[in-house]
This record gives C-alpha cells, sequence and structure tokens, in this order.
C-alpha cells in the first residue's frame, strides 16, 4: 500500500511539472561607490511542458568592500514601527533614526538564495535573492551620530558586521544580503554574460545598545553589475 501511495505521488501532476534542470557557476562584480565580488553556484528546475519558466535554489559568497559609508538604524520595529511586508510600505519614522559612520566597510558573507527566472532560446531574465546565512568581517570604531541622545552623539562606538542573516522582507530583514535583476546571454552551450542591479543589504552590529535599545545599523546599496557563467551539464 505504501508502495503504491508513492508511485501515485511521484506520477501526480505537481511532480511531472519539474523537467529540466539547469546548473550554473557564477562570478560577478558589482561596482560602484563600492565594489562587490561575489561567486555563486545555482541549480534550477523547469516547470511545464516547456520548460521556460524556472525556479531553484543557490548558494552564493558575496564580498563588499567601501570607504566612508553611514549606517541607519536597522531594525523595522524602529525604522517604520512595523514589521514583515507592512514595513516595506510604512514611511520611516525620522526620530528613531541614528548613525553610524564607518570610515571604511569589508564584509564577506555566504548565504543560501532563491531563484526565479524566465528563459528565452539564448536569453534569461531572472532574479534571485539571498535567504539565510552567515556574515564575517573585521572589528572598527566609527562615530555614532544619535538624534535623541546628548550623552551618545558624537561618540565612538566599535561595531563589526552582524554573523547571522536571514530574509524577512524589507527592514524586517538581519544580516548582510544580496539581490540580484538580470539578464543573462547564453554566447554557447557552456559559458554566458550576466549582468543587472545588484541591491545590497550591509550590516554591522555595535559592541553594546545604543539608543532605542538598538545595537544594528545598515547601509543599503543599488550597484550594477557584470557576471561570467559557466555551466558544466548545460
Amino acid at each position: 500500500m505504501k508502495k503504491t501511495l508513492v508511485l501515485l505521488l511521484l506520477s501526480s501532476p505537481l511532480f511531472a511539472q519539474y523537467n529540466k534542470t539547469q546548473h550554473s557557476l557564477d562570478v560577478a562584480v558589482a561596482f560602484g561607490p563600492a565594489v562587490s565580488p561575489s561567486a555563486s553556484y545555482q541549480k534550477l528546475y523547469g516547470i511545464g511542458k516547456s520548460d521556460r519558466f524556472k525556479i531553484g535554489w543557490g548558494v552564493r559568497l558575496n564580498t563588499f568592500f567601501s570607504g566612508q559609508k553611514n549606517y541607519i538604524t536597522a531594525p523595522a520595529s524602529l525604522t517604520s514601527g512595523k514589521q514583515s511586508i507592512v514595513a516595506f510600505f510604512t514611511e520611516n519614522i525620522a526620530g528613531n533614526l541614528d548613525t553610524l559612520q564607518l570610515t571604511r566597510s569589508a564584509t564577506g558573507s555566504l548565504n543560501s538564495t532563491i531563484v526565479l527566472q524566465y528563459s528565452f532560446r539564448k536569453l534569461d531574465i531572472g532574479f534571485n535573492i539571498d535567504a539565510f546565512g552567515l556574515t564575517f568581517g573585521g572589528k572598527q570604531s566609527g562615530k555614532f551620530v544619535a538624534s535623541e541622545s546628548k550623552s551618545l552623539n558624537n561618540t565612538n562606538q566599535n561595531a563589526k558586521p552582524t554573523p547571522f542573516n536571514l530574509l524577512l522582507i524589507s527592514d524586517s530583514d538581519i544580516g548582510s544580503l544580496n539581490s540580484e535583476l538580470y539578464f543573462r546571454y547564453w554566447v554557447n552551450k557552456r559559458f554566458a554574460v550576466r549582468g543587472g542591479a545588484s541591491f545590497q543589504f550591509i550590516e554591522y552590529q555595535t559592541d553594546r545598545l545604543l539608543t532605542f535599545e538598538n545595537d544594528r545599523f545598515r547601509h543599503k546599496a543599488l550597484l550594477p553589475f557584470l557576471a561570467v557563467s559557466f555551466s558544466p551539464f548545460k
């Protein structure tokens, strides 16, 4: 009976819709006011008879390097007073926003990714976003500019990258996460060039709680990027 149920499930439309898979290795560089090289692997599953729409997963190693940047109060409970997707549509509360000024940024993160893609004959149009992972980087000192505290305003504070990353939508996110909207052109069956826009959250955490009992500060970066892809099994 159990074997019969398994066979019925595997032959159902839900499972039958996942057809051809696509593997790719990718090296990208986002650039502008910061430089952000990354390397990734992704596996996509074709859905439907045409296999044009694909959904999949991946792993990405991100790095982010820049000079002086301002890091703003990160938690959604402070920036907008809302959580989850509601925070995306809510205006920021200016009085709750403090700034941590760092003279340099140098982080690395290893995250799992979620990928959506639509493919033509030689052209892919897609979107990917980091889901969860870890960030590493050194500790440094920066100037804290407080909106409500005279005693903490213009003081030096120690901070290091927030160690854990988690996708929760908009300002509810935790840690450092990367997302890309991209176009990819396959030169041949193995090699492709890719380009688009990278939107990144980079987050540092102070070694003590500051105003509003907060220790997390975020920089948001929108950067163009270029990449090359290799598909060993295409």
